[in-house]
């Protein structure tokens, strides 16, 4: 069959719609999770909100209290995002925490930290790994926008091989399994997702020197458009199993390519602020093993 050129642009044209209107409808079905089936409200008092019939989540700080929730569900393994909007104006001596933890003083953890900050100045990204209740292994960053001016994407890809931290798509840290160098993985405790917003002026800003400034409160963190493809672990089993189509885990094997790897380097680069791996006063008996896996920088 033949088309003629002006058939030939309406088919296309035609074609291109119906495949951006299916890719529209996977954006909002991926997006679609409900804060009231996905989250529990853990403490606070009030002070934490599910709004906008569950599209929208809230955490508020005061003298008196923080807030927070953590996730109905356990995970091991999964590639989880969240995006969060960061309180706004003088945040010094606040803490927004964000992060996956099992139970127990052998726990396992993954964690992201923003370290609140005088106005103006720029909020710290603080991050760490815990494997079998040791940590020590912080890396910090600066970001390259103003995260309390909109909602930006924060994401944890966990597999069997690494873990990666990454904002708006961009890797900012891969912490790969060491276990070849004797160093525990997180591989083997399911995780909760939990969140707080906290007072922690002894020492989020600046060592502790800049105290909160209670007259700006209430200090208010946003969250929305959770998404997560992820093994669920419930009653001792994983949702994840060798039957499952190999597309739908494919992030189980997944790693960053070069192009990815390249951005990780930039973002180490320019805006990397503390290194475990590079701070040879903290550890003058030798850096710890998995740096010579894990320092990219």
């Amino acid at each position: 069959m033949a088309f003629s050129s002006s058939s030939s642009s309406l088919y296309s044209n035609r074609h291109f719609f119906v495949i951006f209107a299916i890719a529209i409808s996977f954006s909002l079905f991926a997006n679609g999770s409900n804060f009231y089936n996905d989250f529990a409200i853990t403490w606070g008092d009030g002070r934490a909100k599910i709004l906008n019939n569950g599209e929208l989540l809230t955490l508020s700080l005061d003298k008196a209290s923080g807030s927070g929730f953590q996730s109905k569900n356990e995970y091991l393994f999964g590639k989880i995002d969240m995006q969060l909007k960061l309180v706004p104006g003088n945040s010094a001596g606040t803490v927004t925490a964000y992060y996956l933890s099992s139970q127990g003083p052998s726990h396992d953890e993954i964690d992201f930290e923003f370290l609140g900050n005088q106005s103006g100045d720029p909020y710290i990204l603080h991050t760490n790994v815990f494997s079998q209740g040791k940590g020590n292994r912080e890396q910090q960053f600066y970001l390259w926008f103003d995260p309390t001016a909109d909602f930006h994407t924060y994401s944890i890809l966990w597999n069997p091989q690494r873990i990666v931290f990454s904002v708006d798509g961009t890797p900012i840290r891969e912490f790969k399994n060491a276990e070849s160098l004797g160093v525990p993985y997180p591989k083997n405790q399911a995780m909760r997702i939990y969140s707080s917003l906290w007072n922690a002026d002894d020492w989020a800003t600046q060592g502790g020197r800049v105290k909160t400034d209670w007259s700006k409160a209430p200090f208010t963190a946003s969250y929305r458009n959770f998404n997560s493809n992820a093994c669920i672990w419930s009653s001792g089993k994983s949702s994840c199993n060798s039957n499952s189509p190999t597309s739908s885990n494919s992030w189980l094997n997944e790693q960053l390519d070069s192009t990815s790897q390249e951005r990780l380097k930039w973002v180490q680069k320019n805006y990397m602020i503390y290194n475990y791996c590079s701070d040879s006063k903290r550890f003058p008996q030798g850096l710890p093993p998995e740096c010579a896996m894990n320092n990219s920088s």
